[in-house]
C-alpha cells in the first residue's frame, strides 16, 4: 500500500476517534446538567462550537498524515 494512502487511513481513523471522544464527552456534560436541573437532555452553544471546531481540526488531520506518511515511508 502506497505511503500516503497508508497515512490518510491512519488520519482519518484517529480523526474520527478524536470527534467521537469529544462528542462523547460533551454529550456526558450534558447529561449530567440536565440531570442536575431536571430538564431535556440539549448541548448548549458552547458545546456545539466546541464539537463544530474539533470537527473542522479533523478535516486537516488526514491529509498531514498522508504527507508525514509519504516523507517518512515514502
Amino acid at each position: 500500500m502506497h505511503p500516503a494512502l497508508e497515512g490518510l487511513l491512519v488520519g482519518a481513523g484517529l480523526a474520527a476517534l478524536l470527534l467521537a471522544a469529544e462528542y462523547y464527552l460533551q454529550r456526558k456534560i450534558a447529561v449530567e446538567r440536565a440531570e442536575q436541573f431536571k430538564r431535556v437532555v440539549e448541548l448548549d452553544a458552547d458545546q456545539r462550537k466546541r464539537i463544530s471546531s474539533v470537527a473542522r481540526f479533523c478535516c486537516f488531520i488526514p491529509p498531514v498524515f498522508a504527507l508525514f506518511f509519504w516523507i517518512i515511508f515514502g
